[in-house]
């Protein structure tokens, strides 16, 4: 069970919103990486204080919050259940810290924080069609992408604003004292760079564009609507920037004569009444290739025939749906006079007459069985 965020904080639920700020604060220098160097304990805390704070410090949170407790978040909403990396919470309440740590430089944590960061490329986002074949097997794709690279000989330098650090200072007085607050550069954008030479051809950051050929390897199972990422194929960064990613959309056609339903695939095999009570073998069609199924004489329409590991791979690895082929007996609609007078004779015939037995599942049991 999740630790109580007030009690996280060490305020009461009706501590006013100053109070909250003034606790977590507190909190935040107790724990901070600076002063517990290599203590996985005190990071922990660091990011149980700040998951706390990100909710209690929005009055609609925690409003939510405070009448369905932790459940209010599930499925994505707040931290998520304390995910946070440390980027996140000194970019979002990095200034909470005032002068405390030396100017908002921090260190600690493999360097994250608030100090010089490397500026990040936009993301790029494709879309690619697959058949029902490669969304089975898995497929490689190559895909030519139009995506900003550094423009070879550009040159930069540190930036003049804030002396290479990316963030500029302020420091105000208050009635509490001298308060010190730390914000992205908007000179360099936090690069800590600027642009000195810019080659012809390239944009005011150093960034040409360039047509790319990537490799996606696209694994088994994915579905319609899923999202794949290929890091660092986005656009560039300047300086030593860090490119963005490339977001692959998937799209599936619509096959033929197979439906899919999950991990497993649909068939709907027709037919004819001599076939039903002859019994028959039919081939039909499959992920891999065409497969020879037999049918017994006396097989009735609805009948739903299993063909296990058949199906599309699981995505997580769980092995292989299955295909199932319902089958239809098709009924002739226009019948000549001597194929007419058989049936007539048939009738009354006993042979003729439906016996369904209990095994014969009707056709709501048998939706029951696919859904259950």
């Amino acid at each position: 069970m999740k630790d109580d965020f007030y009690e996280i904080l060490g305020v009461s639920k009706g501590a006013t919103a100053a109070e909250i700020k003034k606790a977590y604060r507190k909190k935040a220098i107790e724990f901070h990486p600076d002063k517990n160097p290599g203590d996985s304990k005190a990071e922990e805390m660091f990011k149980k204080a700040a998951e706390a704070y990100e909710v209690l410090s929005d009055p609609d949170k925690r409003a939510k919050y405070d009448q369905f407790g932790h459940a209010a978040f599930e499925g994505g909403a707040g931290f998520g259940g304390g995910g946070m990396n440390m980027d996140d919470i000194f970019s979002q309440f990095g200034d909470i810290f005032g002068s405390a740590f030396g100017g908002g430089g921090f260190s600690g944590f493999g360097g994250f924080g608030g100090g010089q960061r490397r500026v990040k490329g936009s993301n790029l986002r494709i879309r690619v069609k697959l058949t029902l074949e490669e969304v089975a097997n898995g497929v490689e794709k190559k895909v030519k992408v139009r995506r900003k690279v550094q423009a070879e000989g550009v040159t930069y330098k540190t930036c003049p604003t804030c002396n290479g650090s990316g963030q500029v200072t302020k420091i105000t007085n208050t009635i509490l004292g001298r308060m010190q607050t730390a914000t992205t550069c908007s000179t360099c954008g936090g690069a800590g760079q600027t642009i000195d030479k810019r080659p012809s051809g390239a944009d005011a950051q150093g960034l040409k564009m360039e047509e790319e050929t990537v490799s996606i390897k696209i694994p088994p199972g994915v579905e319609e609507g899923m999202q794949l990422k290929v890091s660092g194929k986005g656009n560039g960064a300047p300086g030593d920037g860090i490119p963005g990613d490339l977001l692959v959309a998937i799209e599936t056609e619509e096959h033929d004569t197979l439906k899919r339903e999950g991990d497993n695939l649909h068939y709907d095999l027709y037919i004819s009444f001599s076939e039903a009570v002859l019994g028959s073998s039919k081939e039909i069609d499959a992920v891999g290739g065409k497969v020879r199924i037999k049918l017994e004489s006396g097989i009735q329409s609805g009948k739903i025939l299993r063909l296990r590991g058949k199906g599309i791979s699981s995505i997580n690895g769980y092995g292989s749906g299955d295909l199932l082929v319902h089958v239809n007996v098709w009924t002739p609609k226009e019948l000549n006079r001597e194929q007419k007078e058989f049936f007539e004779r048939m009738q009354n015939d006993e042979n003729f007459v439906p016996k369904p037995e209990k095994s014969d599942k009707s056709f709501f049991e048998k939706v029951k069985d696919m859904f259950s």
